[in-house]
């Protein structure tokens, strides 16, 4: 029997969305709960595994892992790109990588439940009605501020087309932005620097990876309005964590979003944990009923596919 292992499933849930049992007597299938401490651990969990099937982006599957697991055939991840695995280390070794498909207006919502959470203090106000008190912070309205877009692809269009329906004004960077998208959504193109400068919420729409590693650092910050507020669906790295929390501490920005991080899960002593302008998330941006049932229903069709070495949603 194919020996596959279901990694980070964090909640428990693969078994709600499709029914291994039907499986058995095809494949020999374990869960794993919980991320691994460390590669070496990974290594030695997983070196009897010929498939694995994972959550994007929670455990990386790098040259080192893949090399490693001497019996592995299969990977298949949820969403059609994760550059947590190394693909060319996969190619090498003529490991088949296949994906799933993915909703993005899901992250598009959680942006807008920060924006409006920062906007309307929602985390403070809600925490203190548990306490007794009534009315103690004083919120802003989004009418006719400036939303900075980093990034105007997928998500980004979505969150842009939200903005003017509360009547906001919109501006966008990146490094490839396309201009007729921008006159498209009544979008203002700008310099990064300007944006920076300018927007009263910054919301970041770019992919992960070297190009836009650490985008965001104290000089970005200084930058920003004292008022300002920026918002992380996208990816971690993006933003440089240790001068994010200065930059909070400090009050150079007057708050944050973020659901994603350096390193996930979040660990319980972070400091992002303990600051009262930051309103943070552990990574929710696709997790919803919709997205996983997509997800696990199609990871198993794509195990079954490639079982009969007719492999299907193949990533290159």
């Amino acid at each position: 029997m194919l020996k596959v292992a279901i990694l980070d499933d964090y909640q428990n849930i693969s078994q709600d969305f499709v029914d291994l049992k039907k499986l058995d007597g095809k494949y020999n299938i374990e869960i794993f709960n919980h991320p691994f401490e460390n590669e070496e651990s990974a290594i030695e969990n997983l070196k009897d595994f010929e498939a694995l099937l994972i959550m994007r982006e929670r455990t990386k599957i790098t040259k080192n892992l893949i090399n490693n697991l001497e019996k592995l055939k299969f990977i298949i991840t949820s969403g059609m790109r994760n550059k947590a695995i190394d693909l060319d280390a996969a190619k090498k070794r003529k490991i088949i990588v296949s994906g799933t498909d993915i909703n993005t207006n899901p992250t598009c919502e959680l942006t807008w439940a920060l924006i409006l959470g920062l906007a309307r203090n929602i985390k403070i106000e809600a925490e203190n009605m548990y306490q007794g008190y009534w009315q103690t912070t004083i919120g802003v309205e989004l009418k006719g501020k400036i939303l900075g877009l980093i990034g105007l692809g997928k998500v980004g269009s979505q969150v842009a087309k939200i903005a003017k329906a509360f009547g906001m004004q919109v501006m966008a960077w990146s490094e490839n932005l396309d201009l007729n998208k921008c006159e498209e959504l009544d979008v203002l193109p700008s310099s990064k620097e300007d944006l920076i400068k300018t927007s009263d919420f910054i919301s970041i729409h770019v992919q992960g990876g070297e190009r836009y590693k650490d985008c965001f650092k104290l000089k970005e910050f200084d930058t920003m309005k004292k008022t300002a507020y920026l918002i992380n669906t996208s990816r971690g790295p993006i933003v440089n964590e240790d001068d994010l929390i200065i930059a909070l501490s400090t009050n150079v920005i007057a708050g944050a979003g973020i659901d994603v991080y350096e390193k996930e899960p979040l660990s319980s002593d972070h400091k992002l944990r303990f600051l009262q302008n930051a309103l943070i998330l552990p990574h929710l941006g696709y997790v919803t009923v919709e997205n996983y049932s997509i997800f696990f229903t199609q990871m198993i069709e794509n195990l079954e596919a490639c079982a009969s070495n007719k492999p299907i949603r193949v990533i290159e």
